[in-house]
């Protein structure tokens, strides 16, 4: 076994750290975040993960350290957020993160970057930044292998899925296999180009983010026709070389929003790409849409938003379609109340529109969350925004009885709209 630093106690380097420590690996977890530090020490990790808390709290009484302070290490997993930044990826952690490892960095070591980072990051970008260690590279290791976790199932993929390894050389790769091969049960899949595996995991979340895209597009024209899309798409994914996606209100999550764009960062031929984009991201809008052909007055309405996790029964609000709805809500009424605008009186006045948030699982303090009475009490409509079990099993005729209007917008398709229905509820499906 070795030693490891995991460089960021995220949502993937903790885990990490955590099912290495399993594997008997002596790890330190290395975050500036002291406040994170502090609450992990008090066994509090701030992640809703299945199972994680266990995990990690067998880790640290047994090889998992945290500390503000890096440390020499056979090792250097680097696990930093890469936001982007005007259509660009915010490499400054990936940076600052290979500064500080240069500052403990010697010979024989292998350093890992598994950020999800446009093509070249790791040979032009980290390379260079880990050279004022004053060693070159190939007197210690480098490589690249992003992770593909699913959040509500991180541990079990950390463990189980295959993975895509790029080192600069062939003594990179191996060193890298040596470390993954120890607790990863999937195939470890290699390459002498750490560029390719790059590439690799942004070709993963594009392919999905374009097929989303279709699947979108196709729910749109579908109801155009008054055609049920969902049914439309089941049935043609029985063909054996056809696989359409899901509609929804939008694309969420760390990944799936971001990363086709980090495509475009070496290269100007985004097309399509770039047109899936804008399309899941203009989902907001369309729903705004189906909600104004059923309500009085959106810029007066009171709706209900059920959901502003990215996905169903997990907790992460990122890059939320729910929320990203109730911002074009708001946008949408402002609009309606502007000076001049048709059916005002030209006044500049506040949105009356009141959207009331609701998620079961999401505890962020920052957003203005309502029990689901508060949300749905009185409120004109509701819009399913994410596919929770708790919503799939509400009870109709409570729903029915609490809204003052008559109209749920079923934007993940999870709904029995004839049982609705019957419960005086219009169901709209996405």
């Amino acid at each position: 076994m070795s030693s490891v630093c995991v460089h960021g106690l995220g949502y993937i380097g903790l885990p990490t750290a955590a099912v290495l420590a399993e594997a008997g690996h002596d790890v330190f977890g290395y975050d500036v975040d002291s406040e994170l530090l502090k609450a992990l020490e008090a066994g509090e990790t701030r992640i809703d993960e299945p199972g994680l808390d266990d995990v990690i709290a067998d880790a640290l009484d047994s090889s998992l350290s945290v500390t503000d302070e890096v440390v020499p290490a056979e090792y250097h997993l680097i696990c930093v957020p890469t936001p982007l930044e005007d259509d660009h990826a915010d490499l400054a952690a990936v940076e600052a993160a290979g500064e500080t490892v240069a500052t403990v960095l010697r010979a024989e070591d292998t350093v890992i970057l598994e950020s999800t980072v446009p093509p070249r990051t790791t040979s032009e970008v980290l390379a260079p930044v880990l050279e004022r260690s004053g060693l070159r590279v190939g007197e210690f290791s480098l490589a690249y292998s992003p992770e593909t976790v699913l959040p509500g199932n991180v541990l079990t993929e950390l463990r189980e899925n295959d993975r895509a390894i790029g080192g600069v050389d062939e003594r990179s790769v191996a060193s890298a296999v040596a470390l993954y091969e120890s607790f990863v049960g999937g195939d470890l899949r290699t390459t002498t180009d750490p560029t390719l595996a790059e590439f690799v995991k942004l070709l993963q979340n594009t392919y999905r983010d374009v097929n989303i895209a279709l699947a979108n597009e196709v729910a749109m024209i579908a109801h155009d026709y008054g055609l049920d899309a969902r049914e439309a798409i089941a049935l043609a994914n029985h063909h054996p070389r056809v696989n359409i996606h899901q509609p929804g209100p939008g694309v969420g999550g760390h990944c799936i929003p971001i990363d086709p764009l980090f495509l475009g960062q070496g290269s100007d031929r985004l097309d399509l790409i770039e047109r899936a984009r804008a399309i899941n991201d203009g989902m907001a809008d369309y729903v705004t849409d189906l909600l104004e052909a059923q309500v009085e007055s959106i810029a007066d309405a009171t709706v209900a938003v059920l959901g502003v996790a990215y996905k169903g029964n997990v907790a992460d609000a990122r890059e939320s379609p729910g929320l990203r709805l109730a911002e074009t809500l708001q946008r949408r009424a402002r609009a309606a109340h502007a000076p001049g605008a048709e059916g005002t009186g030209g006044t500049d006045a506040d949105p009356m529109i009141d959207v009331r948030l609701h998620d079961p699982h999401v505890t962020d303090s920052h957003l203005a969350l309502v029990s689901l009475q508060d949300a749905l009490s009185g409120a004109d409509a509701a819009v399913i925004a994410t596919d929770h079990d708790e919503y799939g099993k509400l009870d109709p005729s409570e729903v029915a009885a609490q809204l003052d209007g008559d109209t749920v917008i079923d934007a993940k398709g999870i709904l029995d709209a004839a049982a609705w229905e019957a419960a005086g509820i219009t169901v709209v499906e996405l």
